[in-house]
């Protein structure tokens, strides 16, 4: 297990797909959080997984990380997806606590420590952003079927796992070494269908999961499109299948 190992405090994952217009910012933004507003001594590694990027994404991020110590690369040779992506840097994390954010910066950095509290003060290994919580705002620049997308993929995700999570989408979620260590383990999903299922797997095996609510800005150009949602509504019913056929039951 990688849990703490090199006295990491904060693993921060970002999956990365034709990113080179955006990581960039995204991780100067970090960058910037992480010298001059992070909690002193706060010790961190940045891990970029360029999922088979054909784009200049993997040479935007080494060229960064020539003035960022604590900042890795992994590269895919193929596109496999973004649960892959988020799978292998938290497979590769070394943190006390594990954070997967999008290269899009939609959720900044600086909401993570909120999330840290409210992990360090209660008995949650599991911390999630959502938009359905008081206090959260969404900004939306991808057009109006992106909000009424959601709200039936949130419909589908209540009928087929009944999970009580109001939001399972948003790409800013915290885990523990612990929970990350089992949970990724047994990830099965590749896809965008993959945030769903760390939930299901974290209730079956009794990790509380708590929302808090987060400022949510979605650049235009975003990745996900109506495609996205029907694969994820037929992952959604691989993910039944794993859950009733004992594919998430813990492995010796």
């Amino acid at each position: 297990m990688n849990t703490m190992r090199n006295g990491i405090d904060l693993s921060v994952i970002i999956p990365a797909y034709n990113e080179s217009k955006r990581i960039g910012a995204t991780l100067d933004s970090i960058k910037r959080y992480l010298y001059f507003s992070a909690p002193a001594g706060l010790r961190y590694e940045i891990i970029v997984v360029d999922d088979g990027s054909r784009d200049d994404t993997s040479r935007v991020v080494k060229e960064f990380a020539e003035s960022f110590p604590g900042l890795r690369l992994i590269e895919h040779a193929e596109n496999r997806g973004k649960g892959h992506a988020v799978k292998t840097g938290m497979e590769k994390a070394c943190g006390a606590y594990r954070l997967y954010m999008d290269a899009d910066n939609s959720v900044k950095i600086g909401a993570v420590e909120r999330f840290l509290d409210a992990m360090r003060g209660s008995s949650c290994d599991i911390v999630i952003g959502s938009i359905a919580h008081e206090g959260s705002r969404t900004i939306e620049h991808n057009g109006w079927h992106r909000r009424l997308l959601g709200k039936i993929t949130k419909a589908i995700v209540g009928l087929v796992t009944a999970s009580g999570v109001s939001d399972t989408q948003r790409g800013f979620k915290l885990f523990s070494a612990r929970a990350a260590d089992e949970i990724f383990a047994l990830q099965k999903i590749e896809r965008f269908g993959f945030d769903i299922e760390l939930l299901v797997i974290a209730q079956k095996h009794g990790y509380a999961v708590k929302e808090m609510p987060v400022v949510w800005d979605n650049p235009a150009g975003s990745k996900v499109g109506l495609r996205s949602y029907i694969d994820s509504s037929v992952e959604l019913m691989f993910i039944y299948w794993n859950t009733v056929t004992g594919k998430y039951n813990r492995t010796v």
